[in-house]
């Protein structure tokens, strides 16, 4: 049987030049031989799933609580026309001077001049976004760029319904907000999920607004988690690639059960579409927030008063961690609850009441969760040892900036400069005896690679204060003999303050 499918096969190639449609019609006219069965080439079939994936009944589930916002700002007055020309001697040309009276004529129709003086009104600037409902009585999410600077804010229902809310509170870090629509319909609303529970690879559904089109549907899949984009502190971004575009921001992505698992806010695009890569705000940081919001309007977050910075590999070997995770403090702020507690420049914060710190940003987090006022233990790395210190965490402010240094003398001994030649810089004592100032860095050495430059001052190695270049040596002996591969620099400059893990060698 399967030699005469073969054979039907390549009658059925043949049969579309002439020759061969002359023999098989002559054939048909004959009959054939009762030897000769014929076969017939089969189409294909694909057997279907029981049940074909669908997303429809999430999105009919869902799609009355996903809105679209429309936000106008205040109107602007602007001057009687857009643009003046202005060249000098223009004005000492006669006025019937065809230059001069081809450029009143430009002033006045290119630029949409008007005839009478004085300022005109500019149409208010518009902007749009998605949004979703969280209550019943009308609560409703949306991103904090998306509605900020705004005076004015329009929700629009799925079935086209325009309603005009009010903004309950803002939340710039985490770039939330909170509108409140005034109605006595009850509204179909969303509740958040478990985060937690959700894996790279789980399907995904994204509802919004995208290009001002009005409610629409896409899927994929959780891409990634953890992300850190860059936007903001408490970065903790859920990557999806589900099709997400401008005017998605503040809409929700949903599990297959019609949770929300993230909100939109950001997308990588280099030509401004959709090219696979968005971030969603994780649920559990985005309830949290929101709950701030509704009840007080703003967010209260606690705050220690230190800059950080990661553990590295090298940094954790050169003080004897067994793994490179924590916080290092490079430095406490003056009059904050940090330097009240006697945290000092070095310290790796390892643990807050009892919860293992991953890295700077989840100490960062985990600060800002806790209400200000409460004495939090945090687990300190400090000279070899594991101690714990007790913080009463204030609260986090606007005004609260990171601290600053004041600024190193320039060197003004050069005769005086130390090579350091395995760590390829030279240093000289510092003019007021606190550290030692560098004034040349070898190219390709491990101190340029690890960006140390001229003018950066070594207040401390392994964190034992250094005067000069022997004390420096000194400390970096005992740390060779500790059997540690690296010892650590604190380096400040007129910027910031940090800590580097230089390689040691010693035979």
């Amino acid at each position: 049987m399967i030699e005469q499918k073969s054979r039907s096969v390549v009658v059925k190639r043949l049969a579309g030049t002439t020759a061969v449609a002359a023999m098989a019609a002559a054939l048909l006219a004959t009959g054939l031989p009762a030897s000769v069965v014929p076969s017939w080439a089969e189409p294909v079939a694909v057997e279907a799933p029981a049940q074909a994936p669908s997303f429809a009944n999430v999105v009919e589930a869902v799609s009355p609580a996903v809105v679209s916002v429309r936000v106008r700002t205040s109107r602007q007055e602007v001057a009687d026309n857009g643009f003046q020309f202005n060249m000098p001697g223009f004005e000492d040309l006669p006025d019937d001077h065809p230059m001069k009276r081809f450029f009143r004529e430009f002033e006045r129709r290119g630029f949409g001049g008007q005839p009478e003086s004085g300022p005109r009104s500019r149409a208010r600037p518009v902007s749009q976004g998605s949004g979703f409902f969280i209550s019943e009585d009308g609560l409703l999410v949306t991103n904090n760029h998306v509605v900020d600077n705004g005076a004015e804010f329009t929700v629009i229902m799925d079935d086209g319904t325009e309603l005009t809310a009010t903004m309950v509170g803002t939340d710039p870090r985490t770039d939330l907000a909170v509108l409140k629509v005034d109605s006595d319909r009850e509204f179909t609303y969303v509740e958040f999920a478990d985060d937690s529970q959700i894996r790279v690879g789980d399907w995904v559904v994204a509802v919004g607004n995208p290009f001002g089109l009005g409610g629409t549907v896409t899927a994929g899949i959780i891409s990634a988690r953890g992300r850190d984009i860059g936007a903001g502190p408490y970065d903790d971004f859920i990557q999806v690639d589900a099709a997400v575009n401008r005017g998605n921001s503040g809409g929700p992505t949903f599990n297959l059960s019609g949770q929300v698992i993230g909100i939109n806010t950001a997308i990588f695009s280099p030509s401004g579409g959709n090219v696979g890569i968005a971030f969603a705000i994780p649920a559990s940081l985005a309830s949290e927030v929101i709950s701030d919001l509704i009840r007080d309007g703003a967010v209260s977050r606690g705050w220690l008063g230190v800059q950080i910075q990661p553990v590295t590999t090298d940094i954790a070997e050169s003080l004897g961690l067994d793994d490179a995770a924590g916080a290092l403090v490079n430095q406490p702020q003056p009059g904050t609850p940090a330097q009240d507690a006697g945290i000092e420049a070095g310290d790796i914060v390892r643990t807050v009441n009892g919860i293992k710190v991953e890295d700077a940003r989840d100490l960062a987090r985990q600060i800002a969760a806790i209400e200000p006022g409460q004495i939090a233990e945090l687990g300190i790395w400090r000279r070899g040892e594991l101690e714990t210190v007790k913080v009463k965490i204030g609260r986090l402010s606007d005004a609260d900036q990171q601290a600053s240094l004041e600024p190193e003398a320039d060197p003004t001994e050069p005769a005086s400069d130390r090579v350091l030649e395995d760590f390829g810089m030279t240093v000289v004592p510092s003019e007021d005896g606190r550290g030692v100032l560098v004034t040349d860095v070898e190219q390709g050495s491990e101190a340029e690679q690890r960006g140390i430059s001229a003018g950066d001052v070594i207040v401390s190695v392994n964190n034992e204060a250094v005067a000069n270049a022997d004390e420096l040596l000194s400390v970096i002996d005992r740390v060779a003999e500790q059997g540690r591969r690296a010892a650590l620099f604190q380096i400040e400059n007129e910027s910031a303050s940090r800590f580097v893990a230089l390689p040691i060698e010693r035979g």
